[in-house]
């Protein structure tokens, strides 16, 4: 009966064991899951971070979301930003001819009143002896008129005084204005050969000696074009300063305008000219504009490479125009070089420069008559658009304002 009794008790004990087990092993899986919930709880969702269900392999190894599989994300905060696009170049618009004629008139009023003022004084004054004719005289020629010039308007307003009489100053200055115009000679042609020629364009030379301001007036002559609707080519034959093609197109590139040009300094002047010729052609460009090196009328071999210059030309297109740039400031003293230029190669106008800078606006005068060309162009500031034709009117009348 004993043996009996403990081998119920080992059976009790074995089912005892087995069932603790089961329950425990229960216990064990729901702390498991509760912690796992927990931990899921407590974890903050990170918006934009895949997880593992919603990662998909990009190339390298790389994550990519779902929505945008394989794409990958540069979140570097020490990366350089992207570069901005380069603005795009700003095209000036130059100002109307006619509105800068406006203007330029009342600077040449400002710097030629001596010559007007001083003129009117003598002439109202009512005593004009051979002492007062002579002060006439020395004033004309203080405004750079030529001695040739002021002495026969000098020998005209004697004339006209002695018949009509010294009245008062608005006859006096009626008479002046009307000399003086007449000397400036309205009738002469100052157009400029602007417009294309049959299939060709216009072909412009522009020559001068250094120091006058020529590459500036070209770019301020291609300002004046382009506000008269001309499409221009710049030529930039000037290869030995080297700054000279940069500032050409430097120039051009404000107004939209291409420039032609070689990359190396002291290249064939002649070669380039060539080439702006024909790039303009094809371009079927209006007229083309022609800078050249600034030279000394005394250097016989530069005079006739400028000579060579304008051959080459010739061998695709004829030169409709040859401006001569001339600094107003030099007075008498740039005859000569104005002659030695019209010998090389043929002067067809003039273009005067710092005219606003000198109380000698007789070298208007004094430059056509010297060379039997008309002064087309008049310089009277430092400004992009302080060029503008001459008018013979508004000169004068700027002189006795």
């Amino acid at each position: 009966m004993n043996e009996s009794i403990w081998t119920y008790v080992g059976i009790a004990v074995a089912v005892l064991l087995v069932v603790g087990g089961v329950v425990l092993g229960l216990l064990r899986g729901r702390g498991g899951t509760a912690e796992r919930e927990l931990e899921t709880r407590e974890q903050p969702e990170v918006p934009g971070t895949p997880g593992p269900a919603d990662a998909d392999l990009a190339p390298d190894g790389a994550i990519g979301t779902i929505e945008h599989p394989g794409e990958v994300v540069d979140d570097d905060p020490l990366a350089p930003p992207a570069p901005a696009p380069a603005p795009a170049p700003t095209v000036e618009t130059p100002e109307a001819p006619a509105g800068r004629l406006r203007r330029l008139r009342a600077r040449l009023a400002r710097s030629n009143t001596a010559i007007g003022r001083g003129l009117l004084t003598l002439l109202a004054g009512g005593r004009l002896d051979d002492a007062a004719w002579e002060e006439v005289e020395d004033t004309l020629l203080a405004a750079d008129l030529g001695v040739q010039a002021s002495t026969e308007l000098v020998e005209v307003l004697r004339t006209r005084v002695a018949v009509d009489g010294a009245g008062d100053e608005a006859s006096v200055r009626a008479m002046l204005r009307e000399e003086l115009l007449r000397l400036v000679d309205p009738s002469m042609d100052r157009s400029l050969a602007d417009e294309r020629v049959g299939d060709r364009p216009a072909c412009i030379l522009v020559v001068g000696v250094n120091g006058t301001g020529k590459t500036t007036t070209v770019g301020k002559l291609a300002r004046v074009l382009v506000a008269e609707d001309k499409d221009v080519v710049l030529g930039a034959a000037d290869t030995f300063r080297a700054a000279a093609a940069d500032q050409l197109e430097t120039w051009g590139g404000r107004v939209g305008v291409p420039t032609v040009r070689s990359d190396r300094e002291g290249a064939d002047p002649a070669a380039v000219a060539f080439d702006a010729v024909r790039t303009a052609a094809e371009m079927e460009a209006d007229v083309v504009l022609v800078d050249t090196a600034g030279r000394l009328q005394n250097k016989v071999g530069l005079m006739d490479e400028l000579g060579k210059v304008k051959r080459v030309i010739e061998k695709q297109s004829p030169v409709d125009e040859v401006l001569l740039v001339l600094d107003a400031t030099t007075g008498q003293n740039g005859m000569r070089q104005a002659e030695v230029f019209a010998e090389v190669v043929g002067i067809t106008g003039i273009v005067l420069t710092k005219l606003d800078g000198t109380a000698k606006g007789g070298i208007v005068v004094a430059v056509q008559r010297a060379l039997g060309v008309p002064v087309k162009l008049v310089g009277l500031g430092e400004g992009p658009d302080d060029l503008a034709p001459f008018d013979p009117e508004a000169f004068v009348d700027a002189i006795l304002d």
